[in-house]
């Protein structure tokens, strides 16, 4: 047997790279920040092998730099993620995602008779557990788990 090839990603010059996405969580991240919807150039693998993690995916956007709000809706489905700032072809920010205490306007309440999915509300959730996911509303009280999640 002969040396293992490895595909490389090409680097970009200046953006930003999320990396240690779960594989099935890939599209959910590039639907979350709204990907599909920008000109830049966008790589992204999926299914790549991590001794850590199994199976994960990699996402590497030209020219772009994402906001709070958004690197903490990708935390609650990717919360091993890491996002890498790159500016001159240099890493020169690395941050872990973390789960925050608190999330407002990001996730739906699971509870269909919740204020939040009738008026013009901010919903807002306290962390229950990191994992599993467990949110808790503001509103009703009532538990959203990672299986019931939906990002707005």
């Amino acid at each position: 047997m002969g040396k293992a090839k490895q595909l490389s990603v090409s680097a970009i010059k200046n953006g930003t790279v999320i990396d240690h996405i779960p594989a099935n969580n890939l599209f959910t991240v590039i639907n979350i920040l709204g990907l599909e919807h920008i000109e830049n150039q966008i790589t992204f693998g999926t299914n790549l092998e991590s001794k850590k993690y199994g199976k994960k995916a990699i996402i590497k956007v030209s020219d772009i730099y994402f906001t709070e709000e958004e690197i903490n809706k990708i935390a609650l489905v990717a919360p091993a993620a890491r996002l890498n700032i790159i500016r001159n072809y240099e890493v020169v920010e690395k941050h872990e995602l973390t789960i925050p205490g608190e999330i407002e306007g990001i996730v739906r309440c699971f509870n269909p008779t919740c204020i939040t999915n009738h008026e013009i509300i901010k919903t807002r959730f306290s962390i229950i557990s990191k994992k599993p996911l467990r949110l808790k509303c503001y509103y009703c009280e009532k538990i959203t788990d990672e299986e019931h999640l939906t990002i707005i």
